[in-house]
């Protein structure tokens, strides 16, 4: 692994105050389903407001997290907030599916899913309600995290492949590892309305899913000719910013109370009532 540069160093070591001052924060995104028109989960994203630089992108502090040897305390800390969050959903009367990214370097420790367990139990929080989420380009060591995934399904947790379609080895780790869902990268489902080869391959990927009793989620649904379009393709749950962008846990609430009727029209499998 190449070593760190002094300004990597420098933004490593503010990383590590910001999760020990608790100065990170995690946005929830809400999931839909088509067949009940209901919110089913949320996804929790991990943002970063430097005290001087302002906002960090994920895609630079978390492998910053992975090389600099913090990315633990970083997923404890996700882990801590983000089970704290749904028990406080669940206090007021809501209950939904929470999904986690972890890193691959977690997920090496075999022992990560009793402790996650054990964490879940403090909390209150069924492991059904958990979704453990990894990237594509995170699973291409196979071998060494068939185990530790393995037991999060004995446990009950749920295993999401995101980002689908932008690696390699999809299929090999769609056959090898014990996923429940499959989650196609928005880069495919951004241009559905315009792109023939992205309706084939978005297609192609949701059939994919069932045919492997997996279910199929999109991300990236930024209009309504796309979340038509994925209705009419069978796709199970979709997710972005046409739904709605990522809030805090407080948001979610009210937002569901606001908009609750709004996707009732995209229950039964796709097919739009009438409004």
């Amino acid at each position: 692994m190449t070593p760190l540069t002094d300004s990597e160093n420098e933004l490593a070591t503010a990383l590590q105050l910001a999760v020990e001052r608790g100065e990170l924060s995690l946005l929830y995104q809400p999931k839909i389903a088509f067949g009940s028109g209901s919110v089913v989960g949320v996804e929790a994203l991990t943002r970063w407001h430097h005290p001087t630089s302002g906002p960090i992108d994920p895609s630079t502090f978390i492998p910053l997290a992975e090389r600099a040897g913090i990315i633990d305390s970083l997923t404890d800390w996700v882990l801590g907030t983000a089970l704290g969050q749904w028990v406080s959903w669940r206090d007021q009367g809501v209950t939904m599916n929470v999904a986690v990214n972890i890193s691959a370097l977690t997920l090496r420790d075999v022992d990560f899913p009793d402790a996650l367990q054990r964490r879940c139990q403090v909390e209150g929080v069924p492991p059904e309600q958990v979704t453990v989420e990894l990237t594509e380009g995170a699973t291409q060591h196979v071998v060494r995290l068939l185990d530790t995934l393995t037991r999060f399904r004995l446990k009950g947790f749920s295993v999401a492949l995101d980002d689908f379609g932008t690696g390699y080895s999809s299929l090999l780790q769609l056959r090898q590892l014990p996923f429940t869902e499959l989650k196609i990268d928005q880069c495919f489902v951004e241009d559905l309305a315009t792109a023939v080869e992205s309706r084939l391959i978005v297609k192609s990927v949701i059939d994919l899913a069932h045919a492997l009793g997996l279910i199929a989620v999109a991300e990236g649904v930024e209009s309504l000719e796309a979340l038509e379009l994925l209705a009419g393709m069978g796709c199970d749950q979709v997710q972005g910013y046409f739904i709605a962008r990522p809030m805090q846990g407080h948001e979610l609430v009210p937002w569901m109370l606001q908009t609750s009727e709004r996707w009732r029209d995209y229950r039964g499998g796709g097919e739009r009532k009438a409004s």
